[in-house]
């Protein structure tokens, strides 16, 4: 007689120090992301001296490395072989590389104008590599952490949460300190020296305090092998297209908001109230969601929140300049419903490496994510690119006291308009989604019974 023996598996409930550690991870990340994708077009700006239409190309072209140098760190995070600390977390060892070069990011030196673009373009490159082999091992971990919905759900939470911890503090306590008049450049060195060296601890404490049960091997695919496994995962393709939407809509509203309230209606002072908002919105969702997903599934949760932050925009682009509360309105309801596909949108990603396991025998959480990851990073280069691109059409003056009606009229669209219109693109294509929660459970259940081994026969 043959007994079977499964292999390790953890759906039990994950303990918290793993959950609040693998938050931590993303206030580290958003250290520099969100820093980046708040104030590094006013820096350049206002006091690098750089045009807003080169500004542009810099936000666009860097973005459009980044996603290639995703797809580079995802094969790299695949193929390392699992270690005493695990397949993903050594990456986070990493992390005070691009701390680090996110300060040098916000310090062009005040040489010619060639120079400085120059300069913006090498320091954002360098940032970009470095960043992808940190954050694409950062969210396969998830995948590897544990199969089980509601834990993933939680992960992703955690992961909300813990950007919103430092995109909150930006938006509080900095943003409304980057008036015409105040000493920007002084403001960003005290803040990216000190991100640099908090976010380093938190890497740290993310690496040695989760723990990687799922059992990862290291696939030895050829790049063209790679290819044709990602070509065959359908639902992760329709969710790479989908985010790459969202994050072009979400990003061109988050870069163009401080120009929105600045110049339109002159109450910079409100993105503290913006903030204080954000906060509340999200720790609410993360934590209602995962009751959420449980009753409805997460498709259904993702798609509902593209509509309210598409009905936001279009709220934030029609307010009168009278109506300020109308405004702030709708840049609530737009958060609402980003929270909530933001929320989602991790645990779907670690979903679809489980299809992708179920339907090619291979298991690639790092291609997976780096996939979704650098559709993601074309999405912050479109966003980033089309506000600055908005700004510099209507004509938008730095310093200016009062803004054209051109010039407020491109902030407008960048701010409410345009993100709109891609966030009802982002629900669309997900209407081809079709890995639900219920045939996830189904595939999960396939792939455990076909990796259950028999034991030596007894005598």
């Amino acid at each position: 007689m043959f007994r079977r023996r499964s292999k390790p598996e953890l759906n039990q409930e994950l303990p918290a120090v793993s959950v609040v550690a693998y938050g931590a991870g993303d206030i580290a990340n958003s250290m520099t992301f969100s820093t980046i994708g708040m104030f590094l077009l006013v820096y350049y700006t206002d006091v690098a001296g750089i045009p807003a239409a080169a500004a542009g190309s810099v936000l666009l072209f860097a973005g459009l490395f980044n996603g290639f140098t995703d797809v580079v760190a995802g094969r790299i995070a695949d193929r390392n072989p699992q270690r005493r600390l695990g397949k993903f977390r050594p990456f986070l060892l990493l992390g005070a590389l691009p701390l680090g070069l996110c300060v040098a990011m916000f310090h062009v030196p005040d040489i010619d104008p060639a120079g400085a673009l120059t300069y913006a373009y090498l320091s954002y490159f360098a940032f970009c590599l470095v960043y992808s082999m940190v954050n694409v091992p950062y969210g396969a971990l998830a995948g590897a952490i544990t199969r089980h919905p509601r834990g993933r759900a939680r992960l992703a939470s955690a992961r909300t949460v813990g950007g919103l911890t430092t995109t909150s503090f930006l938006g509080i306590f900095i943003a409304p300190q980057l008036t015409n008049d105040a000493d920007i450049q002084g403001i960003l060195t005290t803040l990216t020296l000190s991100f640099a060296v908090l976010g380093t601890m938190l890497y740290a404490f993310t690496a040695l305090a989760t723990r990687e049960h799922i059992p990862q091997s290291a696939p030895k695919l050829s790049l063209r092998e790679a290819a044709a496994v990602l070509r065959g995962n359908g639902p992760l393709l329709i969710l790479c297209l989908s985010s790459l939407l969202f994050m072009t809509s979400n990003v061109a509203l988050n870069t163009a908001k401080i120009f929105y309230l600045r110049e339109v209606f002159h109450r910079l002072d409100l993105f503290a109230v913006v903030a204080a908002a954000q906060v509340v919105i999200t720790l609410a969702l993360a934590a209602t969601v995962p009751r959420m997903v449980a009753r409805w599934g997460k498709r259904a949760i993702y798609i509902s929140g593209g509509l309210a932050g598409a009905a936001g925009g279009i709220v934030v682009f029609i307010a009168p300049e009278n109506l300020v509360g109308l405004a702030l309105a709708g840049m609530f309801l737009n958060l609402l419903g980003s929270a909530a596909m933001s929320i989602v949108m991790w645990a779907l990603v670690a979903d679809t490496v489980e299809y992708g396991e179920w339907k090619s025998g291979h298991r690639t959480d790092g291609i997976n994510y780096s996939l979704l990851a650098s559709t993601r990073k074309f999405g912050m280069a479109c966003g980033g690119g089309l506000a600055a691109f908005a700004l510099a059409w209507g004509g938008y003056t730095s310093g200016a006291p009062e803004q054209s009606t051109t010039a407020e009229l491109g902030i407008r669209a960048a701010a409410g308009l345009v993100p709109a219109i891609i966030l009802l693109l982002a629900v669309g294509a997900m209407a081809w989604y079709r890995l639900t929660d219920k045939t996830h459970a189904y595939l999960v259940a396939q792939i455990q019974q076909r990796n259950v081994e028999p034991e030596a026969p007894t005598r």
